[in-house]
């Protein structure tokens, strides 16, 4: 697939590991940079590790987040935190990632529901770069912001940072990865049904 950046493509090379679609994991918590909606205060915790470049990942947000966010987050029954982690094209994800938190924290789940919803067409056109640009676009980005968000060094650096975290301390290897209160619930291929047992069990 053609580049997006080649400096993104050095930085992010560092976490261009072999990963599964969904693989071993630990137990983790929200920490300092991650993205969380809903009820902080909410009995039950749900953290996901996800890529912008997976299509497990793209395949939850699109058929089974809508009903997850509306009978969960809405209802502050749930406390809902993304880990962000890279998965090939390494950087597609990061791209995707970087553009969503330019675009702002309060459009941040707005930004990378559209790269998810856009992300086999991506795939399938090969243009990576301007299927991320039009979702930069689409909020209010203009291309020049886009070129420097996807080449600030320092945001790449931190991305780098969250996703080794991941690898080393949470022993992540693949997307997505679910976790309700620190305990490991599901991977890959996730259904609704598996998350509503496992917040049942965690809400007793």
């Amino acid at each position: 697939m053609p580049q997006i950046n080649r400096r993104l493509m050095v930085v992010v090379a560092a976490a261009a590991m072999a990963v599964a679609a969904c693989s071993k994991a630990a137990a983790p918590g929200a920490g300092d940079g991650d993205m969380s909606m809903g009820n902080a205060n909410a009995k039950v915790k749900v953290v996901e590790y996800a890529s912008a470049s997976c299509s497990h990942c793209a395949r939850f947000n699109n058929t089974v987040m809508p009903e997850f966010k509306k009978k969960y987050i809405d209802t502050g029954k749930v406390h809902y935190t993304l880990k962000e982690f890279l998965t090939p094209p390494n950087e597609m994800a990061a791209a995707g990632f970087l553009v969503a938190r330019c675009a702002g924290k309060d459009k941040y789940f707005t930004v990378l529901d559209a790269v998810f919803r856009n992300q086999q067409e991506m795939f399938t056109t090969g243009d990576l770069r301007g299927g991320l640009l039009r979702v930069a676009q689409s909020a209010g980005m203009t291309e020049q912001q886009f070129n420097t968000c996807i080449s600030d060094e320092n945001a790449l650096k931190a991305l780098n940072a969250r996703v080794e975290k991941a690898l080393k301390q949470d022993k992540i290897t693949g997307t997505p990865t679910f976790f309700v209160n620190g305990k490991k619930v599901a991977e890959g291929e996730v259904s609704l049904s598996q998350l509503d047992a496992a917040i049942a069990e965690a809400s007793k």
